[in-house]
């Protein structure tokens, strides 16, 4: 398990690297982002009114997603140097990718 302070560095990089892409998305897309390195929020009007929350889990050194109804556990790979989801093998920005996709109905790449 990654120490306290390597996991927090290693999620405020992937939090500020996260919020401009989505912001980037959200101004071709029609979504709002809030929020600083503690926690993101992704915030769609339409098609479907939906809150997709990111957020780190320090305790147990993972970045939780909840999107979709469903609720998305990172953990740190050292190996792909990134935060990722075991079940899938998808890295953050393709779980986002994948969850932001399913919203709009539309393809998008974070």
């Amino acid at each position: 398990m990654l120490a306290e302070h390597d996991f927090q560095k290693k999620a405020d990089l992937a939090f500020e690297d996260l919020k401009k892409r989505l912001l980037n998305l959200g101004d071709a897309h029609g979504f709002d982002v809030e929020g600083e390195s503690g926690k993101l929020e992704v915030i769609f009007e339409g098609p479907e009114p939906a809150k997709f929350v990111i957020s780190p889990n320090t305790p147990i050194r993972e970045i939780w997603i909840s999107a979709l109804s469903t609720s998305f556990k990172l953990g740190w790979s050292e190996t792909r140097n990134a935060f990722v989801l075991e079940k899938t093998g998808e890295d953050l920005h393709a779980v986002m990718s994948r969850v932001v996709s399913q919203q709009l109905g539309a393809q998008v790449t974070v």
